[in-house]
């Protein structure tokens, strides 16, 4: 029997795509995309998750039972180690050929990072657009693939999309009424879509796609881990020069795995 730990064995299934499902992401601007992760690393990637919140933020899975601070309602990084299934999770041969089939050409990575909300009423995460954050254009070619490593449905804050939103192109935010430097779009909440998922599930959806989620109102943390990907035809425009430069040439981040954990400063 082959093990997570045989050199070459990936975590992703290998999906192969109906032209139906690369249509409706077209024209929905999201597909589910069930059982993306093998049903055996599921928890091996959340407890690597979990290591992450340790060795970067000094934080126990005890302390997310319980939000206590502001940025306990979504804590992100992209640290991951070398060797690591996380490593694999993020720039494997399957979740980019994943990626490839929806955005129509060969997929780069572009910024991972984890997405862990606090138990305990850890907040909601307003309604943006990822293309209010870094603009790349076009923004289609570019996608976020979200993975859940635990079961996703409202009371613990699932990803929620607004469908066809992405037809709308770019919409204008504003700063988030928390202050916490996130930004925010107002949204009709009738039309928000809570993407209920399994463990292993994953959605993927557009840089124009308005998506957030609600509190984790459970006493476990939710984990959840975004993918970002782009083509090799996509450029970001610097928000303060107004430049334009390709992703390719030059990478908005420096995104690669790493010997150890660094805590910021």
């Amino acid at each position: 029997m082959t093990s997570l730990s045989t050199p070459g064995t990936s975590v992703v299934n290998e999906l192969q795509l109906t032209d139906s499902e690369i249509r409706f992401y077209q024209e929905e601007g999201y597909l589910y995309l069930g059982g993306l992760v093998k049903a055996e690393a599921v928890e091996a990637l959340r407890q690597e998750i979990l290591d992450v919140m340790e060795g970067h933020f000094g934080i126990s899975e005890d302390d997310l039972r319980h939000a206590s601070s502001a940025a306990d309602k979504l804590r992100q990084s992209s640290q991951h180690l070398k060797g690591s299934l996380l490593e694999d999770l993020i720039s494997g041969d399957k979740v980019k050929a994943v990626a490839a089939q929806l955005i129509g050409g060969p997929a780069h990575v572009y910024l991972p990072f984890s997405a862990v909300k606090a138990g305990g009423g850890g907040g909601m995460f307003h309604f943006h657009q990822d293309n209010n954050y870094t603009n790349h254009e076009p923004a289609m070619g570019s996608i976020n693939i979200w993975v859940a490593l635990v079961d996703m449905s409202p009371d613990n804050g699932c990803l929620q999309v607004v469908p066809r939103s992405h037809k709308g192109g770019q919409l204008l935010s504003h700063n988030s009424d928390d202050g916490d430097g996130h930004q925010q779009l107002e949204v009709d909440p009738l039309t928000c879509l809570p993407v209920r998922m399994r463990a292993g599930d994953a959605v993927a959806f557009t840089r124009w796609t308005v998506h957030g989620s609600g509190p984790n109102t459970t006493d476990q943390p939710r984990v959840a881990y975004a993918l970002q990907f782009h083509r090799d035809d996509v450029s970001w425009i610097d928000k303060e020069t107004g430049e334009k430069s390709l992703l390719v040439d030059s990478p908005r981040f420096s995104i690669g795995p790493v010997d150890r954990f660094e805590r910021p400063e």
